[in-house]
């Protein structure tokens, strides 16, 4: 099968990859399986199924898995067993800061690991409701300077979903030098991140019926979990309003069949508009966090290629 050339679009920022007809026919299989499920995980107690979704990704080969408390905050390692790590990466996990668990992840997570041949922590921040913002951001904080007290100085960050937008919201946090522990990420990459706390991207409607996993209903009913009645454009809950100059390289993952499409846009768009090295690739008829479908779909696979590719690099040197 010859892979599907990449097709840059307009803007220098982006890049839209054309999807294969082995993958529409997987994706349109997967769609009529869980498009009855659509806006129907909603609180906590959605975090069995959701746990469950995201566990059934297939272990990589050669990664180990361990647990481990860094920064004060549990969570789990994933190692890379045929090589000598090249770096760290912190691994914020998805699931609209009230769902998923760093147990759950940690095989996915290892796909990145196996990629990228750097270990990988993944985290096991609190949780909304009970722990509302800024728990989440406060712990993934924590776990980066815990990284750091540990002697490790090669660190990236990478998340999805509500991780991803965590990751960001991270990396402008860190970007204050008070803030960092005296060591700056060396790059971030998110997947689908969730950017915009007030829901106002283009894509809840123009994706509204692409998009098989969510309804803009059921994310409202979701955010105030998180927030309460915090201003969902502060910053450090939606870093798409934050100053993004002068953060490290980010690249971002996006499939254009979901309504967080545009959290992903206007982030980047932002992002390169104050001098960052950023760019966002759009993966054509495919959804929200796709690349969990390793081993089903092969934009999966070319998807975490890349990841791996452009961390390992960010990685290396000195």
């Amino acid at each position: 099968m010859q892979t599907p050339e990449k097709t840059a679009t307009t803007e220098s920022w982006s890049v839209t990859h054309a999807i294969s007809p082995e993958d529409r026919a997987v994706v349109a299989a997967t769609r009529a399986f869980v498009e009855p499920q659509k806006g129907l995980l909603q609180g906590i107690a959605a975090r069995q199924p959701f746990d469950e979704i995201i566990g059934h990704v297939a272990a990589p080969n050669d990664v180990a898995y361990e647990t481990d408390t860094i920064g004060g905050v549990p969570g789990w390692w994933c190692r890379p067993t045929n090589k000598q790590p090249a770096g760290t990466i912190l691994y914020l996990h998805g699931g609209w800061y009230v769902l998923g668990s760093a147990k759950a992840y940690r095989h996915f997570a290892g796909h990145i690991a196996a990629r990228t041949g750097a270990e990988v922590f993944v985290p096991d921040y609190r949780l909304a409701p009970e722990h509302p913002f800024p728990a989440g951001l406060l712990d993934a904080q924590a776990c980066y300077h815990g990284l750091i007290g540990r002697g490790i100085r090669r660190i990236a960050i990478a998340g999805d979903s509500a991780g991803g937008g965590l990751s960001l919201a991270l990396l402008s946090l860190l970007a204050k030098p008070d803030n960092s522990g005296g060591v700056s990420p060396r790059a971030v990459m998110v997947l689908s991140p969730l950017t915009d706390l007030a829901l106002s991207g283009r894509s809840w409607e123009t994706r509204a019926a692409a998009d098989p996993y969510f309804t803009r209903a059921q994310a409202v009913s979701l955010v105030p979990l998180y927030l309460g009645r915090h201003d969902p454009k502060d910053p450090l809950a939606s870093p798409l309003y934050g100053n993004l100059a002068g953060l490290p390289p980010i690249r971002v993952h996006v499939g254009d069949d979901e309504v967080l499409l545009d959290d992903s846009l206007r982030y980047v768009e932002r992002a390169t508009a104050a001098g960052v090295d950023a760019r966002v690739d759009i993966w054509e008829g495919l959804p929200h966090v796709f690349p969990s479908s390793v081993g089903q779909v092969a934009a999966a696979g070319r998807a975490l290629d890349a990841i791996g590719a452009f961390l390992a690099e960010r990685l290396s040197g000195a």
